[in-house]
């Protein structure tokens, strides 16, 4: 099961794939979490992607496919994996169909994670405040520039995949089990109509 994990900062995605994950046993691609580890062991891509993440900007679409392109090819990938930080444009999404055929597999779905702005906020700023060692992109000041270029660069994706029938979208307010429960529905409702 191929599942591509989209929604804005602060929507819950990181606890919902994790749960995710765990329940469908494939890996999680965080680009995020693989971009930060390439920055901190100061790769040649990490040296690329620190400045412009520092910034609070997207990593450009060839980087992103390139490093996605290598993680698909690893063994654990075979059966499936869940796709969160990615795509974010939609170069990335027809990257990512293309790469999907090369390899002779295909998206069951992208799931999209809704929650009003307010809410965003509220959260992403309680997360500061909770964190001991908050990320650059996790201040306070940042979080106006994240959703900006969320709304801007990531949501046209959302109209490729509703166009071609692979988009869920999921309420992501309530609990944390509720919110799980609406992923799981989606899911088996995507996978019905293939």
């Amino acid at each position: 099961m191929f599942l591509v994990f989209i929604g804005p900062p602060g929507a819950g995605k990181g606890t919902q794939a994790q749960r995710l994950i765990d329940y469908l046993e494939i890996p999680h691609l965080s680009t995020g979490d693989m971009l930060r580890e390439a920055v901190k062991q100061g790769t040649e891509l990490g040296k690329k992607a620190g400045p412009i993440m520092a910034a609070s900007q997207l990593v450009g679409d060839d980087l992103m496919i390139g490093i996605v392109r290598e993680r698909l090819a690893e063994a654990d990938c075979t059966k499936g994996c869940l796709l969160d930080g990615f795509p974010r444009t939609i170069a990335q999404a027809k990257a990512l169909d293309k790469l999907f055929a090369h390899m002779n597999r295909s998206l069951t779905a992208a799931l999209e994670l809704r929650v009003p702005e307010a809410e965003l906020i509220r959260r992403l700023l309680g997360r500061f405040q909770e964190m001991a060692k908050p990320r650059a992109d996790d201040r306070p000041e940042a979080v106006p520039k994240r959703l900006e270029t969320y709304r801007n660069e990531t949501r046209p994706v959302l109209d490729f995949y509703r166009l071609t029938d692979r988009l869920a979208a999921i309420d992501g307010v309530g609990s944390q089990d509720e919110v799980f429960d609406r992923i799981l529905r989606a899911i088996d409702q995507q996978t019905s109509q293939k």
